[in-house]
């Protein structure tokens, strides 16, 4: 965005006061909806653009009625032009203009937070930390925050030692990756993208005619995209919807390969095999019974896993994808199997849990990496694969995604409570759906068997992975909607997600 903004002025001659004024407008009109005039409003703002934003805004609330006035930190003389502008014409206009360190302390009502934009890169200290302190401690009801929360990064969504929470984000051109990832987002409250005349031009490169660095933004889905969903012929058979082979399930702990398959079912795949050990046979079919089952002796298995090399060739050869990990657990032999399966599997594997760690343990696996494959870790398991503390990838979850992506040449789904997805082809998408009441064993194991279906279905991989953790986050939301954030089941995560499948089916049909 900063160099949109930079193109949008220097390249294509908008002045920088024009996009200033449409964005004090758009915050000015969020701050007039929520507000009474009898209220006091503080304009808090830093000594750059943002703060001239907030100026302009204390401005345009004051010439509206509204008792607004502006505290500013830092060096007004060092300020810049925009600011000393918007100072000025706000004093031409007898509005309060008063530095943090000559500032008498009380209490606001409505709080216009422009103390920093997107360009802080550097932990919140020293006299902004006693800033943010007061702004606190004045315990405005409503903080509308000017384009981001100050204090959080615009790329990660991490706090920069400190931050001031919004109520309201309004946003400019477009959204930040601050205000979507993980605390910025909690930090956010409701985000209002504003139009404030960014060109289309500055978006793209007129010499190569393209898009302007496709590593720079990220793009999500909404409601719309549930048309994605595959259309479902009325002349079809069971074999016209896929075939899904899930590798899954240790002894006696057939949970995940049952979640896995169950949701791929619910997601609209026509065939469904279950490979698991023997134990699990009984409990499968007393929950599943839709499901194949084909079973196998761990114990015989690791005794001379190569006599089981022809009966695994067969399932991965009858399958349209493969699901390889749920619930496999430890055992000697799962080394073997997970081996066999990435070199013997041609079509599409997404793979998950207990294959991601068998992989982590034995990195020589990544070499049978194709760009069929597709890995869902979360990030315990992106820390057993890239060496990284946990702590190190949530700093910059989609950062972390993508490299990994590209180093193999894969998708990688990493999932955090704003799933990022980075894909072979460089894109990144962010997850905007789902919430809290989805931390739930199991939830991952759904989210497999989705993915799988709509590959299944035919769809191509990088998509199909897209709508499956898109979808399976709204079927989280659904749920949460009408039973609220506790008791939600894995196996009611996977019919919720049936019941998005049968909304879409019936726009489809009725149009």
């Amino acid at each position: 965005m900063k160099e949109i903004d930079r193109r949008t002025i220097m390249e294509i001659g908008i002045p920088s006061m024009v996009l200033m004024e449409r964005a004090a407008l758009a915050v000015a009109e969020e701050v007039k909806k929520r507000t009474e005039k009898t209220e006091k409003i503080w304009c808090a703002c830093g000594c750059g653009n943002n703060g001239a934003d907030g100026v302009a805004v204390a401005r345009l609330l004051h010439l509206a009625g509204y008792p607004a006035m502006v505290v500013y930190i830092g060096n007004r003389e060092k300020g810049s032009e925009e600011f000393k502008r918007q100072a000025a014409i706000a004093e031409n206009l007898g509005i309060s203009m008063i530095s943090f360190q000559e500032f008498i302390p009380g209490s606001c009502d409505v709080l216009v937070d422009a103390v920093f934009g997107v360009g802080l890169s550097r932990p919140v200290e020293k006299e902004f930390l006693d800033f943010f302190t007061m702004l606190k401690r004045a315990k405005p009801r409503l903080t509308v925050a000017v384009d981001l929360p100050s204090g959080i990064s615009a790329e990660s969504g991490q706090i920069l030692g400190a931050a001031l929470k919004a109520d309201v984000t309004v946003t400019f051109g477009w959204e930040k990756l601050g205000t979507v990832l993980y605390p910025g987002k909690d930090y956010s409250g409701q985000v209002i993208v504003a139009d404030i005349g960014f060109p289309p031009l500055s978006f793209w490169d007129n010499e190569k005619g393209a898009d302007r660095g496709k590593e720079n933004y990220a793009f999500t889905y909404g409601p719309e995209d549930k048309e994605r969903i595959p259309l479902r012929p009325a002349y079809a058979n069971k074999g016209s919807f896929g075939k899904v082979l899930i590798v899954a399930g240790s002894k006696n702990m057939g949970g995940a390969a049952y979640l896995s398959a169950l949701a791929a079912y619910r997601a609209g795949a026509g065939l469904v095999k279950i490979l698991t050990v023997e134990e699990n046979r009984e409990f499968l079919q007393a929950r599943l019974a839709e499901a194949i089952l084909e079973t196998y002796s761990g114990e015989q298995f690791h005794e001379n896993p190569e006599n089981f090399r022809p009966m695994l060739e067969e399932n991965c050869e009858w399958a349209d994808v493969v699901v390889l990990g749920p619930g496999l657990g430890k055992a000697a032999y799962v080394e073997a199997l997970t081996e066999m399966v990435l070199t013997i599997a041609c079509t599409p594997i997404v793979v998950d849990a207990d294959a991601l760690n068998m992989i982590a343990a034995h990195p020589y696996m990544c070499g049978y990496f194709t760009e069929n494959i597709i890995i869902t870790p979360h990030l315990g398991e992106m820390a057993r694969l890239t060496g990284k503390s946990i702590s190190e990838i949530q700093q910059d979850v989609p950062g972390t995604a993508a490299e990994y992506a590209a180093h193999y040449g894969i998708t990688c789904v990493l999932k955090d409570a704003a799933t990022a997805v980075a894909l072979r082809d460089g894109r990144m998408y962010i997850n905007t759906s789902g919430n809290s009441a989805m931390a739930k064993a199991g939830s991952g194991d759904v989210l497999t068997g989705m993915i799988a279906a709509l590959l299944a279905q035919g769809m191509d991989e990088m998509e199909g992975t897209i709508l499956g953790v898109y979808l399976h986050g709204l079927a989280g939301d659904e749920y949460r909607k009408e039973n609220g954030s506790y008791g939600m089941l894995a196996g009611e995560l996977a019919d919720y997600a049936g019941r998005l499948f049968k909304q879409e089916d019936e726009v489809h049909r009725h149009g």
